[in-house]
C-alpha cells in the first residue's frame, strides 16, 4: 500500500466517529448516515491531494454536508425516520449520557432541515456563524435566524416533554 493510501486510512480511522455522528445528526437515520459517510469517503479519496493539503476533516465535512444537500434536492422532500422509530431511551443499564444523546437526536429530527443543519454545525461541530454560512453557502444573517428559530423550537420540545 502506498503512502497516499496509508495517509487516507489514518484519516478514516481518525475521523470515522466524527463524520458518522455528524451524518446521523444531519439526516436522523443511522443507516442513511452510514451511506452518507461512505460516499463522503469515496469523494474525499478521489480528491485526497486537495483534501490533505488543507484540513482533511473540514474538507470531508464539507463533502458530507454537500452530499446531504444534494440528496435533499434530488428528492425535493425530506424523508426522516418517524421520531417514534428512533431508538428508545436507553435502559437502566446505560449511562445518562446515552439517554441525553438519544433525546437530542430525537429533538433534532423534529427540526426543519435548514434549522437542523445550522444547529448541528454551530453547537455540535463548534463552527462559527461565518464558517456555517460559508459551508452552507448562505448569509450570516440567515444562519442567525435559522439558529434562533431552531434553538427556540428545541427549548419548546424539551419544555413540553414531547420526547419519548
Amino acid at each position: 500500500m502506498g503512502t497516499r493510501d496509508e495517509e487516507f486510512l489514518d484519516f478514516v480511522a481518525a475521523s470515522g466517529r466524527y463524520l458518522l455522528r455528524t451524518a446521523v445528526l444531519l439526516c436522523g437515520d443511522p443507516v442513511r448516515a452510514e451511506e452518507l459517510v461512505q460516499a463522503t469517503y469515496e469523494r474525499t479519496y478521489r480528491s485526497w491531494r486537495a483534501a490533505r493539503d488543507g484540513d482533511p476533516q473540514a474538507y470531508a465535512r464539507r463533502v458530507l454536508v454537500n452530499l446531504r444537500i444534494d440528496g435533499w434536492r434530488r428528492t425535493r422532500r425530506e424523508v426522516l425516520v418517524d421520531p417514534g422509530a428512533l431508538p428508545d431511551r436507553a435502559g437502566p443499564d446505560h449511562t445518562g449520557a446515552v439517554v441525553a444523546r438519544n433525546a437530542v437526536v430525537q429533538a433534532l429530527a423534529r427540526l426543519p432541515l435548514t434549522q437542523r443543519r445550522v444547529v448541528v454545525m454551530r453547537h455540535l461541530l463548534d463552527l462559527t456563524e461565518t464558517e456555517v454560512a460559508r459551508e452552507l453557502e448562505i448569509s450570516v444573517g440567515t444562519v442567525k435566524s435559522h439558529h434562533a428559530r431552531g434553538i427556540a423550537r428545541l427549548r419548546q420540545i424539551f419544555a413540553e416533554g414531547e420526547l419519548r
